[in-house]
């Protein structure tokens, strides 16, 4: 009898995890929550928390050897420009895109006129927002040791990419001794993904279980025309819009690369994190599409901090929602700052869960609708980040595959491979 490969796994995980966290939640109370508490206790929260720690473990050192290896292996800093030109390009281009989608969605579908949600004595307390100019200043780490502890990753990219162009400058007999210690440095972090990954099933059961069982579902019912707006708009740009770029500009088979980007879409939805699923990201985009590290060790790491589509429409709808509950009605001009302000504010966002929240702070207050708005969604953008977050993985295979493409540095024989690598056993195999 054939073995279930890691995917199958993975969604037959989700799966039950679904329906036995809704069985569990107090809204619905078909089972005890005297019985659940304690298997979240000791069993759901402890497994869930250790698989998301053991995979953010593995970023800070995946970013700086993957980046510091991909810059230093182009070997010549005018292919670096070129590279980082496009990458960048491409992913503001694409969020701003995203943001527009969502805007123009909620203008037409309304989901905040006529809403009977109450908005008084409403409080929702905002981080401070950076100013622009600190953050680009706040670039340049003055310790990047401290910043890799901090796990401040513009910085880390920063020093990276800095290391990385310092390499391809020195020596060539030197440099290669470096490059061959970030070669083995990146298959040894590999090698632990692989472990990690053995574990993904569990990891993934008892995230989705914990979100289903605390879930408040009257909230999700009074905000569903919200919801549903979020979720059509993710849908249009992950379907649409990602499958004309991909084909536009590669002519590779989307269909093939969303078959074979399933198994990080899976993780993207558990964890409802880009950096934590970013190891997963770049195993897959190499094994199954036949990326080169050169370019993937420089755009995935780059976009898992800088490229938010599926955040940014959370903002564009979440803004008009917002404006439509407080009778607001915003001016073209306001539509334009809203989509200027959140595309600058994915270019440094973490890529953690919830972080979205924050940064709308600083969207509606950039066009004067009150934060306190923010308290009525914030019950049900747990389920929201768990679906963004999977736009936000796919806008960066997709932006890497087009790099890739145009640099000549993809093998379309392994792209349109029968075989598809799957990790289990902690080793890379094929699954026919």
């Amino acid at each position: 009898m054939k073995k279930f490969n890691l995917s199958t796994k993975i969604l037959l995980a989700m799966f039950i995890g679904m329906i036995i966290g809704l069985l569990f939640n107090n809204e619905i109370s078909i089972l005890p929550q005297s019985l659940y508490k304690p298997i979240e206790t000791y069993a759901l929260a402890p497994l869930g928390t250790m698989f998301i720690n053991a995979i953010k473990m593995l970023v800070v050192p995946m970013v700086f050897v993957s980046l510091v290896n991909g810059v230093a292996q182009m070997g010549d800093i005018k292919k670096l420009g070129r590279v980082g030109g496009k990458t960048i390009a491409l992913y503001l281009l694409t969020t701003a895109l995203a943001i527009t989608i969502g805007i123009s969605l909620a203008l037409l579908i309304n989901p905040g006129a006529n809403s009977k949600l109450v908005t008084g004595n409403l409080s929702f307390e905002a981080a401070k927002s950076v100013p622009v100019m600190d953050m680009i200043i706040d670039m340049i780490p003055t310790n990047p040791i401290k910043a890799m502890v901090d796990g401040n990753m513009l910085q880390v990219i920063v020093f990276s990419l800095l290391l990385g162009v310092a390499i391809i400058s020195i020596d060539k007999e030197k440099s290669k001794t470096i490059l061959n210690l970030f070669d083995a440095l990146n298959d040894a972090i590999i090698k632990i993904i692989d472990y990690i990954m053995m574990c993904a099933p569990i990891g993934v059961f008892c995230l989705i279980t914990k979100v289903l069982a605390t879930l408040g579902l009257s909230s999700l019912v009074n905000l569903g025309l919200y919801m549903m707006t979020i979720l059509l708009a993710l849908g249009v740009h992950l379907i649409f819009v990602y499958t004309l770029f991909l084909y536009g500009f590669t002519k590779l088979n989307p269909i093939t690369f969303f078959k074979k980007f399933w198994p990080v879409m899976s993780i993207a939805f558990s964890t409802s994190s880009s950096n934590a699923t970013l190891p997963v990201t770049m195993e897959v985009v190499e094994k199954n599409f036949g990326v080169k590290k050169s370019i993937l060790g420089f755009t995935l790491p780059l976009g898992a901090t800088i490229n938010m589509d599926g955040t940014a429409i959370m903002q564009g709808v979440a803004t008009i929602f917002i404006a439509q509950l407080f009778n607001t009605n915003l001016t073209f001009t306001q539509i334009l700052t809203v989509i200027f302000t959140a595309t600058l504010a994915s270019v440094g966002t973490a890529g953690v869960p919830g972080v979205g929240m924050i940064t709308l702070a600083m969207v509606l207050e950039s066009v004067g609708l009150p934060i306190e708005g923010i308290a009525l969604i914030i019950g049900v953008d747990r389920i929201l980040d768990m679906c963004r977050t999977v736009v936000n993985t796919a806008g960066d295979a997709v932006v890497t595959m087009i790099v890739a493409k145009g640099e000549n540095e993809i093998n379309t024989d392994i792209f349109y491979s029968k075989e598809t690598f799957y990790i289990k056993d902690a080793t890379i195999t094929e699954e026919s």
